[in-house]
């Protein structure tokens, strides 16, 4: 749900909308049966939505990377270069409070900022629509975050391609759960347990018949193994401008403009990084700005030229508008290879 519209569920609306954060109560920050190793508090100098900032990074309800608690509390467990770490946001009061445990905890307290939006600038774009005027107005929280991380971005995205969001969401939370370890902290124990994705060579020594089971083709498998042996050189994009970070990452085959785009909205918190070659973006920007549903990438990219150097932005306000057009044909049928 965006503002008073209901959000078709597609792959599109939902990896780039909303991730459900439940208020948290009045008596502040819930306690911890142990204690973080860090903690940092920080006040930003706006509105920030957790839901709106960090649910890109969310895959799928079920994601074991990815929470969000009745606490009011974020968490996310990842792979840093410091090492395995999970990390606990709360919101509360204009301030906002970072725990976190684990190698990586460090790491990820000293980039909470910028995770949750600091490098971002939004009040440099100007809505030129009604539509998107209106979004901006009903989430004034909105930051694009910048994660720091390349592959944790890169592999679900690869995952992503060509298949149904419950397809590309079963096989990320198959294999972290299998293969990845556990949260370090209290997130890792209990009855459901985060997990911490798979270091690069780990992915690398995954069995072809456990691709298999996943539902993974070989192209996406190959793609990813291929990813995973220049890793280094894939996280070294994220100290370059965006578009050179594209470019290193389409240099490896299979990662095309549509992955690299996704990759450095979440990396980069890249503010023009609009996707292109997704099948439900182009229709719903062309429905929302000139009602053509039936719009292509060159139509969209025609329409979003006022939001120059914002295009991305634009492109998730129009989402979180919910303004997006019926459908006219049955969903893409899932197939899941894993039975075959």
């Amino acid at each position: 749900m965006a503002g008073r519209f209901p959000q078709r569920p597609t792959r599109t609306t939902v990896r780039g909308g909303h991730a459900a954060v439940p208020a948290g109560a009045a008596a502040g920050v819930a306690r911890q049966a142990s204690a973080p190793v860090r903690v940092r508090r920080w006040v930003p100098d706006g509105p920030v939505e957790l839901g709106l900032v960090l649910g890109p990074l969310r895959r799928g309800p079920a994601d074991p990377t990815f929470r969000a608690t009745a606490d009011g509390s974020v968490w996310r467990a990842t792979r840093t270069p410091a090492g395995p770490g999970t990390l606990r946001v709360r919101a509360y009061r204009g301030e906002v409070l970072g725990e976190a445990w684990g190698p990586g905890a460090e790491w990820l307290l000293e980039r909470l900022p910028e995770l949750l939006g600091a490098a971002d600038d939004p009040g440099a774009f100007v809505p030129r629509h009604r539509v998107v005027a209106l979004a901006r107005h009903r989430r004034p929280g909105l930051r694009l975050t910048r994660t720091g991380l390349v592959l944790e971005s890169l592999i679900p995205s690869v995952l992503e391609q060509k298949v149904t969001t419950d397809e590309a969401y079963r096989a990320w939370r198959l294999l972290v759960r299998r293969f990845g370890e556990p949260a370090p902290g209290p997130a890792g124990v209990g009855e459901r347990p985060m997990s911490v994705m798979p270091a690069p060579r780990t992915w690398a020594l995954i069995p072809s018949w456990e691709w298999h089971r996943a539902g993974v083709d070989d192209k996406r498998a190959s793609t990813i193994l291929r990813a995973v042996r220049v890793a280094a050189r894939l996280e070294q994009a994220v100290g370059m401008p965006a578009e050179a970070a594209r470019a290193r990452l389409e240099v490896v085959p299979g990662v095309g403009p549509w992955t690299s785009s996704e990759v450095v909205q979440r990396s980069h918190g890249a503010a023009d990084a609009v996707t292109v070659g997704d099948l439900h973006l182009p229709g719903i920007v062309g429905w929302a700005l000139a009602g053509d549903r039936d719009a292509d990438d060159s139509v969209m990219l025609r329409l979003l030229e006022p939001y120059a150097g914002q295009r991305h932005r634009a492109a998730r306000l129009i989402l979180l508008s919910g303004c997006v057009p019926g459908r006219r044909v049955p969903k893409m049928p899932r197939v899941d290879i894993g039975l075959l």
